[in-house]
């Protein structure tokens, strides 16, 4: 059965498009090399801080975690993260996740 996994990065205004950009232009590229599916992505902000939230659909638990201990390791996006932290300074503080279990009466269900 499927999961979802939902991530939520404190990010930080001084250097939000930085943070963004890093994302869209790396991250995603390396994720989806290892098989990310990535459903969706979002920001939120409260008066407290601003979020960049997104959900990852994967056939298991044993999966997501393979998966996301290679894109961690990987050498590429290592490298990435210290270049962008040295000319940016650091782009996520709390880093939340989620595993979520759809539920059987789930409306997406009903389709």
């Amino acid at each position: 059965m499927l999961i979802y996994q939902l991530r939520i990065y404190e990010i930080f205004e001084a250097n939000k498009l930085e943070f963004h950009a890093r994302f869209r232009d790396h991250a995603l590229r390396i994720m989806k090399s290892y098989e990310f599916d990535i459903v969706a992505a979002w920001e939120a902000r409260s008066q407290e801080r601003t979020e960049f939230l997104y959900v990852v659909r994967w056939p298991d638990e044993a999966t997501m975690k393979s998966h996301w201990a290679r894109f961690m390791a990987d050498e590429e996006w290592q490298r990435i993260k210290q270049e962008t932290a040295a000319v940016s300074g650091r782009l996520v503080g709390e880093i939340q996740e989620r595993i979520m279990h759809e539920v059987e009466y789930s409306p997406r269900q009903w389709r």
